[in-house]
């Protein structure tokens, strides 16, 4: 069997690269290609992603990663979810926001207004997140000048193409689209008073989005297919999840963690809805019953705030080699807590949630934050349990998250369930599963594809003491 190539953009909300993804005579690997920062730039009418130097790092990355490699078959793309580019004419009006910016909050309460929660939830069956793509449209005056929204992935693949569609996993996180049609809900969409000529068609993971512009093709130095992937970064962490068992849930760990479990059929009931438990669409149909739990974000937002006060980088594992070592208990805060959701000083928002209690060392302190989310990751892999039905034996934590053996530990202690930690690079990796699947280079079921990542990754077992 040939070893076949591909290439996967994987843009998180602090970093992106672009990789090389290997698969043939049961290998499956990936080379890193570019990796180049990312993050939330402050402009005159609030947080935006500095959308240009994000979309020349990944050209500039896809043409090394040719030169690397010339037998290139395809090019995917995955993102974070919910931000969008509004086009005109084929033309982007204006940065991105980012979803941290404050004036979604306004939108929430217009939308609510219109279409209240209960409501939206049996409609579109997400969790309630102040940030959701419908609050976001709901306040963009630029609105009315688009004749295009594009979420994050599609907009670039569109700019790579000139093919404007919407891929279905990431869609699904707008709130803007049927949980049990998965079509858009035109109804819903004219209320809300959001034109529904600007959501653009819809296509799921494996289909051709278009081929390379010309003068892109020429920069790039060949011509390839852009393949739709699971362009919501959790859907194709989660085709890379080798789950175990049936009774596998899964933490998908990064800025966000995303813990539940994978689901045929939603759950839309009242305790599924007041426990804010999401259905993000997945890979073939499947539901990624969810809840999004503040993950790594809090420990990176405080080491920066501990390196600014320095003037000094700190050494993150030896920052948890000494939290490890942390003797007794530490005190615990509310990870989900929306007092820490915006950039800034980490450090003294948590200090004031923890009171007198706040711990006096780093080390402590981190240790902290770390058992906090833990337990935030013990509480919704128990919700998950009880809202599906399902027994759980196991939890798959991929993603970077899966790196930090103390949170890996933390969470087999506080869930009392064996973790399986790995693949770090979950996304990337079912990036290129769902590209190599659709060039017929890979097995055709999600239990094939994580058989074989199961095969060529081997994850570190953490059990509960």
């Amino acid at each position: 069997m040939t070893v076949r190539s591909v290439a996967a953009v994987d843009l998180g909300a602090t970093s992106g690269r672009v990789m090389i993804g290997r698969i043939g005579d049961g290998r499956l690997d990936l080379e890193l290609v570019s990796r180049f920062p990312n993050g939330p730039v402050e402009r005159e009418d609030g947080l935006h992603w500095d959308f240009g130097a994000l979309y020349e790092h990944v050209v500039a990355g896809l043409a090394e990663a040719v030169r690397r490699e010339p037998g290139i078959e395809s090019i995917g793309i995955d993102s974070w979810a919910v931000d969008y580019g509004l086009l005109k004419d084929g033309e982007l009006l204006a940065e991105p926001f980012h979803y941290r910016d404050e004036r979604t909050t306004r939108g929430v309460a217009e939308v609510h207004a219109e279409a209240p929660f209960a409501e939206l939830y049996g409609r579109n069956g997400l969790q309630f997140l102040p940030f959701n793509t419908l609050y976001q449209y709901r306040v963009d005056a630029r609105l009315a000048d688009a004749d295009t929204a594009l979420l994050i992935p599609d907009l670039i693949a569109f700019l790579l193409t000139g093919t404007a569609v919407a891929e279905r996993t990431n869609a699904s996180t707008t709130g803007l689209l049927g949980v049990e049609t998965g079509e858009w809900d035109a109804e819903l969409t004219e209320r809300l008073g959001i034109p529904s000529s600007i959501l653009p068609s819809l296509v799921d993971p494996g289909e051709t989005i278009g081929t390379l512009r010309p003068e892109l093709a020429e920069r790039i130095g060949t011509q390839l297919p852009v393949i739709a992937v699971g362009s919501h970064d959790t859907a194709s962490a989660v085709v890379a999840a080798p789950l175990s068992t049936p009774h596998s849930a899964y933490i998908s760990c990064g800025t966000w963690g995303l813990v539940g479990v994978e689901l045929t059929e939603p759950v839309l009931t009242d305790a599924a809805r007041e426990a804010n438990f999401t259905h993000e669409l997945g890979v073939d149909r499947r539901y990624r019953f969810l809840h999004n739990v503040t993950g790594l974000w809090l420990l990176s937002e405080t080491v920066r705030a501990w390196e600014t006060e320095d003037g000094a980088s700190i050494d993150l594992p030896e920052l948890l080699a000494a939290a490890s070592a942390v003797a007794g208990d530490v005190p615990l805060f509310d990870a989900n807590d929306s007092s820490l959701s915006a950039p800034g000083d980490m450090p003294a928002r948590i200090a004031a949630l923890l009171g007198s209690d706040a711990p006096s060392t780093r080390p402590a302190f981190a240790r902290s934050i770390v058992e906090s989310i833990a337990t935030a990751f013990a509480d919704a892999v128990q919700a998950a349990a009880d809202l599906s039905g399902r027994e759980l034996d196991s939890i798959h934590l991929v993603g970077g998250g899966s790196l930090n053996r103390l949170l890996c530990q933390a969470t087999a202690d506080r869930t009392g369930l064996p973790v399986l930690a790995g693949p770090v690079e979950a996304t990337a990796l079912g990036n290129v599963l769902v590209q190599a699947r659709a060039l017929g280079a890979a097995p055709a079921s999600l239990d094939e594809l994580r058989a074989l990542v199961a095969a060529t990754h081997d994850p570190e077992r953490f059990d509960p003491r």
